[in-house]
């Protein structure tokens, strides 16, 4: 179990490589209210996103900062390295989540786990985290490390909730944080969806997003520009009503727009 606390929702940032653009982005998010940022060695905008965190009129201590090893980075020296060039890029001391991003390529426990450790140790990052882990992958993780893992980012969406993952973070006392929570779109023209933000005189993405925020330890991630970041922020104001809860929950229908890698050992 621990205490750390993830503020929600976060801004995510995957797709926006374009300098100005991002930064901008980052800035305007902070300026309204979040205090979550998520990027990623692979995302190729580490820079921008420190850029906008040094625009925006907010503390650097009220913001989360959590960036992602790439899968090809993740030998013990290379994690080390590249953790260290990720902070050069970004402008700050440290990070405060540093992911394992996916359990592929060059990932291996007993080299790429020791060195997230002695990067907590070394204070190059405050929390250790994982992305696209199943259950399996996330114990064998947490057995491994002395840090505890404080989140496991997954794709997660009405359409594809997650209960065994939920479950897990649930139990364990981690965040599960939902990437692509609005489905990279292909959800908001859902007939349900649509239905229960009509009901609720509301938007299908602020029903997604306020759907995720209703379930214990998610944190969703949702990536906008302008008056959608602001208005993804907005929607943790929303509550559904129980019955569009329940509605939502058993409902059938399924999405999963990034597919899973595998991981090597399993294959």
């Amino acid at each position: 179990m621990t205490a750390f606390t993830l503020p929600s929702p976060g801004l995510g940032t995957s797709g926006n490589d374009e300098f100005e653009r991002c930064a901008e982005t980052v800035a305007t998010a902070l300026d309204a209210g979040y205090r979550h940022v998520d990027t990623a060695q692979m995302y190729d905008n580490e820079a921008a996103v420190g850029a906008g965190i040094e625009r925006a009129d907010v503390p650097r201590e009220e913001v989360v900062v959590a960036t992602k090893i790439h899968p090809d980075n993740l030998s013990y020296e290379a994690t080390r390295r590249t953790a260290r060039e990720s902070l050069d890029r970004l402008g700050l001391d440290r990070v405060d989540l540093l992911y394992v991003h996916w359990p592929i390529s060059a990932y291996d426990p007993a080299e790429t786990l020791p060195a997230f450790q002695e990067l907590v140790d070394e204070g190059v990052t405050d929390h250790v985290a994982v992305s696209n882990f199943d259950r399996e992958l996330f114990e064998t993780a947490a057995d491994r490390l002395d840090a505890p893992i404080v989140a496991n980012q997954v794709e997660c969406h009405p359409l594809l909730p997650q209960d065994d993952l939920r479950a897990l973070a649930r139990d364990h006392g981690h965040h599960l944080v939902a990437y692509s929570p609005l489905a990279g779109g292909e959800i908001l023209d859902d007939p349900l969806l649509s239905e229960i933000a009509t009901e609720h005189d509301t938007t299908t993405a602020a029903v997604c997003l306020a759907w995720a925020a209703s379930k214990d330890s998610v944190v969703p991630i949702p990536k906008g520009e302008g008056d959608h970041v602001r208005a993804n922020y907005e929607a943790r104001s929303l509550e559904l009503s129980d019955d569009a809860l329940a509605r939502i929950d058993g409902y059938d229908e399924r999405l999963r727009v990034v597919d899973p890698a595998p991981a090597p050992w399993n294959e």
